[in-house]
C-alpha cells in the first residue's frame, strides 16, 4: 500500500486516481499526524508532500527512518520547482528520491513503480548468498550489512546501492547507470540523488567507505580488495 500525504486536495485526488488507474493500492492524508493515527499494517511505499501543516514532509521522513518497522520503507519527496534546500535536505534525512511539483502523471507513476519494484531487489536472490569485499559483508537473506563483524544499518536504498556496487566490482558505473539499475528509471542529467546516497553510504562505511572511489567525469568505481 502507497501511503500520499498531500495537504493540497486537488493534488491528493489527482496522485490517488492515477496510482489507483495503474493498480497502485493507496490510501491518502491530508496531514503527517493522521497518516501515522491511521498507518496501513504494510506501507510499500511514501509519497510526501514536504510543505504539510503541523508536521512538515521531513518531520515525517525523519520518524520513519527512526522507527524499527518502517525505516527501510522507500520514500519520495514531493517538492516545490527549484527548491533545492528542500531537495537536499530530503535526501540529506534519508529520502530515497524526490519529485518535483508540477509534475507529469506518467512520471509520477514511472518512479513510484521503480521505487515499489526495486524496494525488495536483494529479497531475490538465493537466501545463503552473501557478498565479501575490503571488510564489509553484505547479509542477503536478513539484509544486513557488518563491518568487520559490527552491524550497520543502511536503508533499503543504500543496501541496493551497495550490493550493486559489490556486485559489478572494479567496473566503472555511470550516475545515469547507477539511477537506472538501482532505481529503476533513467533521467539524463539528474545526479544529486545518486551522489548523497553514495556520499551517506561512504560515511556510514567508515575506512572501508574508501572502497566506493569516484570516477571524475563519469560515476563511481567499487575497488574492494
Amino acid at each position: 500500500m502507497t501511503v500520499l500525504v498531500e495537504d493540497d486536495p486537488s493534488i491528493r485526488k489527482l496522485v490517488e486516481y492515477a496510482l489507483s488507474s495503474n493498480s497502485i493500492p493507496v490510501v491518502s492524508f491530508a496531514s503527517g499526524e493522521d497518516a501515522f493515527a491511521s498507518l496501513p499494517d504494510k506501507v510499500d511505499l511514501f509519497l510526501l508532500d514536504i510543505m504539510l501543516p503541523g508536521m512538515d514532509g521531513i518531520e515525517i521522513l525523519h520518524r520513519i527512518r527512526k522507527d524499527e518497522k518502517l525505516r527501510n520503507t522507500p520514500v519520495i519527496m514531493l517538492t516545490a520547482k527549484d527548491s533545492e534546500y528542500d531537495i537536499a535536505k530530503g535526501l540529506d534525512e534519508g529520502a530515497d528520491d524526490y519529485i518535483s511539483k508540477p509534475f507529469g502523471i506518467l512520471e509520477l507513476i514511472s518512479r513510484v513503480k521503480a521505487a515499489i519494484r526495486r524496494s525488495g531487489i536483494s529479497y531475490e536472490r538465493e537466501k545463503n548468498e552473501n557478498l565479501e569485499s575490503a571488510g564489509i559483508k553484505l547479509d542477503l537473506s536478513s539484509h544486513k550489512l557488518f563491518i568487520d563483524g559490527k552491524e550497520v544499518v543502511l536503508t533499503s536504498k543504500e543496501f541496493a546501492l551497495l550490493e550493486y556496487f559489490m556486485t559489478h566490482k572494479g567496473v566503472a558505473l555511470s550516475r545515469d547507470k547507477l539511477l537506472t539499475e538501482v532505481w529503476g528509471y533513467s533521467y539524463v542529467g539528474e545526479t544529486r540523488t545518486v551522489d548523497v546516497h553514495v556520499r551517506h553510504l561512504r560515511e556510514k562505511l567508515g575506512e572501508c567507505g574508501k572502497a566506493i572511489e569516484t570516477v571524475k567525469g563519469l560515476g563511481y568505481r567499487f575497488d574492494g580488495e
